[in-house]
């Protein structure tokens, strides 16, 4: 599991900073890329990636400005001159449907996958084996979700020397005994799984903030998440200005981070004001309140612990 920032700019594109969509890469986990947001050219960031547009398989829209949809229409009809057939599923606030379909209409795209939209209200939009996937309404001048991601925990590792204690060589059979609750042995013996597996890996949790201002109610959503990423688009004095323009601050992304007891916060959303020699000034203002901060770049990786 690992981010890739394909923007980290808020508002409008700079010479360094794009604007909004980040990356959740998932090769391992299931093959596939999800995208959170997808701002005016991701398609371009892309191509300085390895992520492959066939492989994006879901795309989570947290609010319908601009800066975070406008590359959507390009992305989709690209996905089919590429090649891609799998489904894709689209989640987002209601007008997303809307959008996506107008612009495809309008010119006249022909996409070659199965498209699916889900315009979604505050609580748990998808579950299958791996994931849950829940939102969570944000305080902005339009409707804005936060996304929590959090991977279901997985089986425990085989204890292969227990196994051979027990005069259990390896083989096929271990696979079985992974994959079953009780297996019965040629000779006729019946063993417990439970036996001869460690005890369960915990799932990770990974958060993503779409533009909101702050408030303490978010912080119950974002307990205990190994990654919180989360808008900062203005430095902490200027705490009145964010408040005014519905977003955060550096201070503000921290404390939430801190209160709910996240392990790693990483700030994107980045006001164009802020130039390269700012960054820092920012980095530490809000390492103040919560050490294990860092701040995004376009393009930048960050892997999520196993």
């Amino acid at each position: 599991m690992e981010f890739i920032f394909l923007g980290t700019g808020a508002g409008v594109p700079s010479k360094k900073r794009n604007v909004t969509s980040i990356a959740l890469q998932l090769l391992q986990e299931r093959g596939a890329t999800w995208l959170i947001d997808c701002g005016e050219a991701t398609q371009h960031q892309i191509l300085n990636t390895s992520i492959r547009p066939r492989r994006i398989e879901k795309i989570f829209i947290t609010h319908l400005h601009g800066d975070h949809i406008f590359g959507l229409p390009g992305l989709l009809g690209s996905r089919s001159f590429q090649g891609g057939t799998t489904p894709l599923e689209i989640y987002g606030p209601r007008g997303i449907k809307a959008f996506i379909e107008t612009a495809l209409s309008i010119s006249s795209t022909r996409l070659t996958y199965d498209l699916q939209i889900h315009e979604i209200d505050e609580g748990k939009i998808y579950e299958d084996d791996q994931f849950t996937i829940t939102c969570k309404k944000l305080d902005h001048g339009i409707l804005s979700y936060g996304y929590s991601f959090e991977e279901k925990d997985k089986p425990g590792e085989l204890l292969v020397k227990q196994l051979q204690k027990s005069g259990i060589q390896p083989g096929p059979i271990y696979q079985q005994i992974k994959d079953n609750p009780r297996v019965m042995l040629e000779d006729g013996t019946m063993i417990e799984r439970e036996d001869y597996v460690g005890p369960p890996k915990k799932g990770r949790k990974v958060c993503v903030f779409g533009d909101t201002r702050f408030h303490e109610r978010f912080i119950p959503f974002v307990k205990d998440a190994d990654v919180l990423v989360h808008e900062a688009t203005f430095s902490e004095n200027e705490e009145t200005l964010a408040y005014n323009y519905y977003h955060s601050t550096t201070a503000q992304a921290a404390r939430i981070a801190q209160e709910g007891g996240v392990k790693q916060l990483i700030m994107t959303h980045i006001s164009s004001r802020y130039q390269d020699e700012d960054v820092n000034s920012l980095l530490n203002e809000a390492r103040t309140y919560f050490s294990n901060t860092d701040i995004a770049a376009d393009l930048k990786q960050f892997k999520v612990r196993d």
